[in-house]
């Protein structure tokens, strides 16, 4: 009889373990663009589905607080937060797996397993396809500014060299803020140049529209749907931010403007 009573306890997976792993989830879901709500979810999904009968999670901007408990026994544990980006593809996959997960069957080392296969098969897409796209989609942008056709061409070209300036500036792990000034006073500067080459008569506005890549649209609908679902404090930090990179990006172009005399 005592042996039966044992034998749940000796199966149970070590809470230590259990809350790292969801932590590990809830992490990468908030560093692909869930909302705060979407990161409770998925990181007490897996909590669960590995055994935590309970399981309360705290989204901060920068870290995930979570308490888990079995029985009488709790544990809580925090993992800070990297940078928050924009990764549909991961993000979906995270959130099927968690579900698989929470239906029970997969022990802390299968779900470790499954996170690191997640992150291996989510590659990112190479600049030689992102940057013509970018380049597209800022002229198409350019467009619906009224720019004249003359300004279509440098606004795709000067677009595609400012995503991959940013990436690179990415790489080297320059200050975000910092990088949206640069890339934007690149890619506005690169622009009117080319505009005033090519005959532009919308030089001013040719300027504005390679800005588009640097407009974080995932975080702000974040900031508002955090703030809308009752998280004010995390949405004023996004909000904030959001905030910075709009000014950050404006003194960029502002800069390049005034040097080829078109902020006048």
């Amino acid at each position: 009889m005592k042996t039966e009573l044992l034998q749940p306890l000796l199966r149970r997976e070590p809470l230590e373990e259990i809350a790292m792993v969801a932590l590990e989830f809830g992490r990468l879901h908030m560093e692909t663009g869930a909302s705060a709500r979407g990161v409770e979810e998925i990181t007490a999904q897996v909590a669960a589905g590995l055994g935590a009968e309970c399981a309360d999670v705290r989204v901060g901007y920068a870290s995930l607080v979570i308490s888990i408990g079995i029985g009488p026994d709790w544990i809580t544990r925090m993992r800070k937060v990297g940078p928050l980006g924009v990764n549909q593809r991961l993000y979906h996959t995270l959130r099927t797996a968690a579900a698989q997960i929470e239906r029970g069957g997969f022990t802390v080392t299968q779900a470790r397993a499954e996170l690191d296969r997640l992150v291996r098969a989510s590659p990112f897409h190479p600049d030689w396809l992102v940057a013509p796209a970018v380049g597209v989609a800022c002229a198409a942008f350019g467009r619906l500014l009224d720019v004249d056709w003359a300004g279509v061409g440098p606004i795709f070209a000067a677009a595609a060299l400012g995503h991959i300036v940013r990436r690179q500036l990415a790489l080297h792990n320059l200050n975000v803020f910092l990088s949206a000034t640069v890339v934007a006073f690149l890619a506005s500067m690169l622009c009117g140049l080319a505009a005033r080459w090519t005959g532009s008569q919308t030089v001013a506005r040719d300027m504005i529209a390679p800005v588009l890549l640097l407009v974080p649209g995932v975080p702000s609908f974040n900031a508002q749907f955090d703030i809308l679902q009752g998280r004010p404090t995390l949405g004023s930090a996004r909000a904030v931010w959001v905030v910075g990179i709009l000014v950050f990006t404006t003194i960029g172009v502002w800069l390049a403007q005034d040097l080829l005399g078109q902020g006048r």
